[in-house]
């Protein structure tokens, strides 16, 4: 037998579902949804809750709860580094027009907000292995964070490192004011002779720290992927290794794999 704050949250869930209470629409005070219920406030809470857990429902300072806008929907393909390939050596026009997040989301350039940080590190024990280089060897990394204009929080973080050494053969690439570079990181490498020749990618999954929450605008219950990309050149050397925190509540990972005919 369901339990009564289930029965609440269901109800409210069909509601939304129907279009009935529409996105961004608040939603009655807690104590109307007591009288209309007719139960307990911690048990219209508890209804609340589940909802908020959900992604149906947020909590908004001073208006109390409303349905949740959907985020913008990014949906990551394997075919967006060939297609990152397939840019390298245009113009830097063409290169200029669009980019990889424009191809995930449907958006263009004037609808997003771009920042990136620069640091240099030293790769631990997990990056060291990664690359293939000893614990301590000087590492670039950057830190990409990318939102569509009508939302607060970054699609994901991306942290991608670099060979420190083997980056400052051009000086353009270890400057943050050179970004957003037009063609990526492919066409960066490409710059200093680096053709790549495969792009691994693993992915897992966990839920968020506190600071990813805050961050990627999650809410409770929300996990996030994990994505490791490593860029292996035509030599056979482990060239970028990046890690991607994507929010699991607007990010679809679509992969299409070609099967060699009999």
């Amino acid at each position: 037998m369901a339990k009564a704050y289930e029965g609440i949250a269901d109800d409210l869930r069909q509601r939304i579902r129907a279009g009935e209470l529409k996105p961004g629409e608040r939603l009655p005070a807690e104590t109307k949804l007591v009288d209309q219920y007719r139960k307990s406030l911690p048990t219209v809470r508890q209804a609340l809750g589940v909802l908020q857990a959900e992604g149906l429902i947020e909590k908004q300072h001073g208006r109390g709860n409303a349905v949740r806008k959907p985020r913008r929907l990014v949906t990551r393909t394997n075919g967006r580094h060939q297609w990152e390939k397939d840019r390298v050596r245009q113009s830097l026009g063409e290169r200029g027009q669009t980019g990889a997040t424009e191809q995930d989301t449907g958006l263009t350039m004037s609808d997003l907000v771009f920042s990136a940080e620069f640091s240099e590190l030293e790769a631990d024990e997990d990056l060291a292995e990664a690359f293939g280089v000893p614990v301590g060897t000087r590492l670039l990394e950057r830190v990409y964070r990318t939102r569509y204009r009508e939302e607060e929080a970054p699609f994901n973080v991306a942290r991608s490192r670099l060979l420190y050494e083997m980056a400052a053969a051009n000086p353009a690439l270890v400057d943050p004011a050179n970004e957003p570079w037009p063609g990526g990181t492919q066409n960066q490498l490409h710059t200093i002779g680096i053709e790549v020749d495969r792009v691994v990618e693993r992915i897992t999954a966990r839920p968020p720290t506190f600071e990813e929450t805050e961050e990627l605008g999650l809410t409770a219950g929300v996990a996030v992927m994990v994505l490791r990309k490593t860029c292996v050149d035509a030599d056979g050397r482990v060239v970028e290794v990046a890690d991607v925190t994507l929010p699991g509540d607007r990010t679809e990972l679509e992969f299409t794999t070609p099967l060699a005919r009999w």
